[in-house]
Order: structure tokens, then C-alpha cells, then sequence
């Protein structure tokens, strides 16, 4: 399988794991907890997969960068977290990060 996919698919699994610790309320709630666990477990599976053939350095990045953009995405739409001109920025540097580092 393509490096960059899985790269991609762990950035993704990312991104449901950390929305996963908010719904885990601390690791109080069963299911949310296992899934979160289960959900970072492949996360970072799947990241030391890709790194066997992409510079842990712009695999790491990139896989951090996808679920910081998909956390801070999916929280305006799913906690009501404010949107901003500053936080748009943010994410739109992160993206642009993300491209710069994939074609590198």
C-alpha cells in the first residue's frame, strides 16, 4: 500500500482519537474510552508502517498535521467551538505545511 495513504488514513484515525478523549470525559466512559484507545493504537500503527519508507521526520509531521486540522475542523462542528480570522489562518499554515513537506 502507497506510504502516503496510510500516512493519510493515520491522520484521519488521529483526528477520531482525539475528538475520542473529549467524548472519553476523561477515561470515565467505557465505550468512548475503548474506542479512543483502539482508535490511537491503529493511529500509530499505521504511522510507524509508513515510516519503513517516508523520513519520520515528514511522516510525523504530516500525520500530526492532518489531525490537528481534522480535530480543529470537527470541533467547531461538533463542540460549537468559535470560528475565527485567526484560527482559519491556523489551519490554512498547517494545510499549506502539510503540501509543502508531501512535495518536498
Amino acid at each position: 500500500m502507497n506510504p502516503w495513504l496510510i500516512v493519510l488514513i493515520a491522520g484521519l484515525l488521529e483526528t477520531g482519537w482525539a475528538l475520542g478523549l473529549k467524548y472519553s470525559e476523561g477515561f470515565t466512559r467505557p465505550l468512548p474510552s475503548a474506542l479512543t484507545i483502539i482508535g490511537a493504537l491503529a493511529s500509530f500503527w499505521l504511522l510507524a508502517l509508513a515510516m519503513k519508507s517516508l523520513p519520520v521526520g515528514t511522516a510525523y509531521a504530516v500525520w500530526v498535521g492532518i489531525g490537528a486540522v481534522g480535530t480543529a475542523i470537527l470541533a467547531v462542528i461538533l463542540f460549537g467551538e468559535p470560528v475565527n480570522l485567526m484560527r482559519a489562518a491556523g489551519i490554512a499554515l498547517i494545510l499549506g505545511g502539510i503540501i509543502a513537506l508531501k512535495f518536498a
